[in-house]
């Protein structure tokens, strides 16, 4: 097990960069802007060798109570105290700042060891900062570079003793990837649906900022927990907008965080407010979880707030089999974030979609299938020339990928879209893309008629 650290300061120190500097990724928001960092983001973190945790938090701030800021400050709080030692950043070029002060002394009634470290130090151009930072009665600090890889030596040596006491106490960091590998479960939708209330009523804790503001998700916070006996890796992203609308560069690459954030989950749960329509940019998301191959449920949110609910769960239904002919049969689960209702069918079911996710069916199913297939349906004729199909097998799962064996490649989308839903129905693959490659057989005279 490796130690926590997590990395704390006023806004626009260089928290962010020094957390991607340390996980070797850009994978936290850095944008010029103050502020851009608002929920807690963990990562492993690798430092000459010593392997821990590292968390990156929002700026802290001095905010009126409730406001959007000082539930920001809160959360890295409760990050400074959960960890076993926190990076506090001031900026070396800006100098110590009054917020600086206030907050040195916050941290400073904490049980958690507080290292000051003094970033955008290169070239000695912190100096005077760093001579001043003796004033704030953390000891000797640290000076670096987070942009340019400057002083992370002088930093090894101030978090060494704490992977000295991780091994003291038997509690080695195991490097290799757990025979449990986590699920990971991306939630997506528009703004405001109630993503980031759902993953706190899933953890059992206000993990993720909330409110009435939308669009307060920018990062994809990933975080561990456990359910029914297996790890899951739980990502709550960003709110996904019309592109048109899209103008700031901040929103861009929190966009662009999700959309990574989908890439890399094995289910995804698209968030439907039960009180707003279901729009064309849901359609969008839907169809872009389906191009990345993933398997999805939609989660209807506010489901206490329907009145006719067997008439909205028809209609909801009816346009997803219209506007998702691909992911045909997709699972639907009405819930309520604020309540918790339905949520532990939700995770059911995102565990039964996994487990369709990596199916694989074996060959003499497969084409006994397909033989009853051709037979109720024949493939139609192409440039007056009838198509043949000899096999199909699978070639992968994840999703589910098959190879169809013909004579032509030129075989019609209808027909193989009428082969992906028959072969859905017969295998009960709901909400798992499915993909049919098809494979031209040589022609074995074709040398000699040559």
């Amino acid at each position: 097990m490796s130690f926590t650290v997590v990395v704390a300061g006023r806004p626009n120190v260089g928290k962010s960069t020094l957390f991607n500097r340390l996980t070797g990724k850009q994978h936290a928001l850095v944008d010029d802007m103050p502020g851009v960092t608002r929920d807690r983001r963990e990562g492993a973190a690798s430092l000459g060798g010593m392997d821990f945790t590292i968390i990156d938090t929002a700026g802290l701030e001095d905010a009126p109570e409730g406001s959007l800021a000082a539930r920001m400050t809160a959360q890295t709080e409760k990050a400074i105290d959960e960890a076993d030692v926190a990076l506090l950043v001031i900026d070396g070029r800006a100098g110590i700042t009054p917020i600086d002060k206030h907050f040195a002394q916050l941290v400073r009634r904490k049980k958690t060891r507080i290292i000051l470290v003094v970033n955008k130090a290169e070239g000695g151009r912190a100096s005077s900062t760093i001579s001043e930072s003796y004033s704030l009665g953390f000891g000797e600090p640290v000076a670096i570079s987070a942009a340019h890889g400057e002083g992370l030596s002088e930093l090894y040596d101030a978090l060494a003793p704490f992977a000295k006491k991780v091994e003291e106490d038997g509690e080695e960091n195991i490097s290799g990837e757990d025979i449990n590998t986590p699920m990971q479960i991306a939630i997506v939708g528009r703004p405001n649906v109630g993503k980031s209330t759902l993953v706190n009523k899933i953890l059992d804790e206000d993990r993720v900022l909330t409110g009435p503001e939308a669009g307060i998700t920018r990062d994809a916070i990933a975080v561990d927990f456990e359910f029914g006996g297996r790890t899951i890796k739980l990502v709550d992203t960003a709110g996904m907008r019309r592109k048109s609308n899209v103008v700031q560069k901040v929103e861009k690459l929190a966009v662009a965080d999700t959309l990574r954030a989908v890439q890399y989950a094995h289910v995804v749960i698209l968030v439907i407010d039960a009180q707003a329509p279901m729009e064309k940019q849901e359609n969008t998301i839907a169809s872009l979880v389906e191009q990345e191959g993933r398997a999805m449920v939609v989660a209807i949110n506010k489901w206490d707030t329907v009145s006719d609910k067997p008439a909205y769960l028809k209609a909801i239904n009816e346009i997803l089999e219209k506007t998702l002919p691909q992911l045909k049969g997709v699972e639907v689960v009405p819930i309520s974030a604020e309540t918790g209702f339905q949520i532990p069918k939700l995770l059911k079911t995102c565990f039964h979609l996994y487990e369709l996710w990596n199916k694989e069916i074996g060959t003499g199913a497969l084409n006994r299938w397909l033989e009853s297939a051709l037979e109720i349906h024949a493939p139609p004729l192409v440039r007056s020339r009838r198509i043949k199909i000899r096999y199909m097998t699978q070639k992968s799962a994840r999703p589910p990928s098959f190879i169809l064996f013909s004579n032509t490649s030129e075989i019609p989308d209808s027909y193989i879209r009428y082969l992906t839903n028959s072969l859905r129905e017969s295998f009960k693959l709901p909400s798992v893309p499915i993909r049919i490659k098809i494979k031209k057989n040589k022609n074995p005279y074709a040398e000699v008629l040559d």
